[in-house]
């Protein structure tokens, strides 16, 4: 088995990343136990020389403050949907281009990949009108179906089936399983990795949408969390330790989801690129 590197460089590269990417979540978090004054002043200062929760009271406690729990909840329900019906959908599509014998399958996939180089903005205006006729507009249901067959799931998973032992199907049809019994009872407990690791991206590209929620969502009780937060921005003040409280709060949830599903993710992404 390899051991670890011991390069001194390695671990400095490390560090540097960890700060990197780590070090603005941690100054976001303390800046919110700061006082609107000292967040304002220069030079900055990184620890709080005055720790108070005024910030969190504005959000949670005073009276007139901005419905945050109802965009927490509207985030998490859509977020979680969206992620749930993408990995329902995309599984099913890639099983089928991974395995099934169909006439012409490589250029139907060829031309669901094609979608992935389209930019997102020139959908923002069918989408609407989709959303529009349904009478879907300032509903949760225009942030959750839009966007559930996306062509990179299919890609994502259509690679690990691929990679998957035929035997394991085949053993299945000799005991009588049909497609969708092999389907749903071998096929995807053995992509419990992939179908993590894609849940987990597809659930934070939903929680951390911005422009298209604009679009559909006009109440502030139906807003979620990213375009709820800019209605703490004041027109001519800004009272920082209450937005990094905003972003404190919607950086949680989902640094919980990742601990949680860290070792499937690191599974899924490994897997998955085994056979292509």
């Amino acid at each position: 088995m390899r051991k670890p590197s011991r390069n001194p460089f390695f671990w400095l590269l490390m560090a540097v990343l960890s700060i990197t990417f780590i070090g603005p979540l941690v100054i976001m978090a303390l800046t919110s136990f700061k006082t609107n004054v000292e967040a304002k002043q220069a030079p900055p200062t990184i620890i709080p020389h005055e720790w108070t929760l005024r910030a969190y009271r504005q959000l949670f406690v005073v009276d007139d403050a901005s419905p945050v729990l109802s965009w927490l909840g509207n985030s998490l329900f859509a977020a979680a949907v969206n992620a749930l019906l993408v990995c329902l959908f995309a599984s099913m599509a890639a099983y089928a281009f991974a395995r099934l014998p169909l006439r012409g399958k490589n250029v139907l996939f060829a031309l669901v990949l094609s979608t992935m180089f389209v930019p997102g903005f020139i959908f923002l205006m069918p989408n609407f009108e989709i959303m529009s006729k349904l009478q879907w507009l300032d509903t949760l249901a225009a942030i959750i179906f839009p966007g559930t067959a996306g062509a990179f799931g299919v890609f994502f998973l259509r690679q690990f089936f691929i990679s998957l032992p035929l035997e394991l199907e085949e053993s299945a049809r000799i005991d009588g399983a049909g497609p969708f019994k092999t389907f749903f009872q071998i096929v995807l407990p053995n992509a419990r990795g992939a179908l993590m690791t894609l849940l987990v991206l597809s659930f934070l590209g939903n929680w951390n949408d911005f422009v298209w929620p604009i679009y559909v969502l006009f109440s502030d009780s139906r807003l979620t969390l990213p375009v709820g937060l800019t209605r703490l921005q004041g027109s001519y003040t800004i009272d920082y330790p209450v937005i990094m409280a905003g972003g404190t709060v919607a950086a949680v949830p989902v640094l919980i989801f990742y601990v949680i599903l860290q070792r499937y993710i690191i599974e899924g992404v490994a897997s998955s690129g085994i056979k292509g």
